[in-house]
C-alpha cells in the first residue's frame, strides 16, 4: 500500500502525494471511515487521482462527496467519471450547477475559439447545492462553506480549523484566477473575497493551483491594491467599473484643449 503523505492532519493533496505535478490541486479530507474530495481536475487527472486513492488503501465506497470549487473545466472535466466510479454525490454552488450539468464549453473555458482550444466537457449531475453557510461533515471534521465570488460567481472556499481551501482566489505569488467578462468575473466581488480571506483567522491557504502557503497579509494587501487598480483600467473591459481617461478626455474636449 502506498504511504499516505498528509500535508496537514487529515489532509492529502494529490500533487504532493504523487511528488509530481498531476494537475489542479485535488484535496482529500480524511474523516476516518469516510472522506471527501475537493475538485478532481481534468479527466486525465481524475484517472490518476482515483488510482492514487486506491493505492493509498482507501475504499471508493468511503467517499462521501466530491465538491467542486467552481465550474471551470480544469477543475470539473473529470467530475462525471469520479461520480460514476465513486458512486457518491457531487456538490457545487448554485451558480456553477447549470454549466456543470449542461457541459457548457464556453462558460467553463473548455472551448476558446480565438486560441483554438476545444476539449470535451462531459455533463455531470450535481446532487447537492452548497452555498455560504453550508456545512460539510467528514468524520470528526466540520467544514464551513464560503461563497467567494470574483473569479467566478460560483467560486467556493472551504474553512477547516486554521486551514482555508481557497480555490482560485489567491496563489502564493500573489496572482489570482483569471478575470474574464465571459466567465462572469466581478472585480469588486473579488476584492471583497480577498479582504475576507485576509481578515480571517486561517493560518494556511490551500489553493487550487500551485503550492500551499502560509497566509501572508502583506501579499494579500498588494493583490487587493492591484485589483483596486484593475477596476479603473480598460485592460479588463466590461469587468472594469469605469475608465477615468474617458472622463478626463471629455473635459478636455469641452475646453477645446489641443495640447498634445
Amino acid at each position: 500500500m502506498l504511504q499516505r503523505r498528509f500535508v496537514f492532519p487529515s489532509v492529502i493533496e494529490m500533487n504532493y502525494q504523487a511528488r509530481r505535478r498531476v494537475g489542479v490541486n485535488v484535496y482529500l479530507i480524511d474523516g476516518g471511515d469516510e472522506f471527501i474530495l475537493i475538485d478532481v481536475g481534468f479527466l486525465e487527472d481524475t484517472v490518476v487521482v482515483l488510482q492514487l486513492i486506491r493505492d493509498m488503501g482507501y475504499s471508493f465506497s468511503a467517499c462521501k462527496m466530491v465538491v467542486a470549487t467552481h465550474a471551470d473545466v480544469d477543475h470539473t472535466q473529470g467530475l462525471a467519471r469520479a461520480r460514476d466510479v465513486l458512486k457518491c454525490p457531487v456538490a457545487a454552488h448554485p451558480r456553477s450547477v447549470p454549466a456543470i450539468e449542461s457541459g457548457d464549453e464556453l462558460f467553463t473555458f473548455a472551448r476558446i475559439d480565438a486560441q483554438g482550444i476545444s476539449i470535451p466537457m462531459p455533463k455531470c449531475r450535481v446532487d447537492v447545492q452548497i452555498d455560504e453557510g453550508s456545512k460539510i461533515q467528514v468524520g470528526p471534521h466540520e467544514i464551513e462553506v464560503w461563497s467567494t465570488p470574483g473569479h467566478a460567481a460560483g467560486q467556493l472556499a472551504f474553512k477547516m480549523g486554521n486551514l482555508l481551501f481557497s480555490g482560485d482566489n489567491i496563489f502564493r505569488d500573489g496572482c489570482v484566477g483569471a478575470i474574464d467578462a465571459h466567465h462572469g468575473s466581478n472585480i469588486p466581488d473579488y476584492i471583497a473575497s480577498l479582504e475576507r480571506i485576509r481578515d480571517c483567522d486561517a493560518e494556511f491557504l490551500l489553493p487550487s493551483h500551485g503550492p500551499i502557503f502560509r497566509k501572508d497579509v502583506d501579499l494579500l494587501n498588494r493583490t487587493i491594491d492591484r485589483l483596486e487598480g484593475y477596476k479603473h483600467m480598460s485592460d479588463f473591459g466590461t469587468c472594469a467599473v469605469d475608465w477615468p481617461l474617458m472622463d478626463a478626455w471629455e473635459d478636455e474636449l469641452i475646453r477645446g484643449d489641443l495640447d498634445f
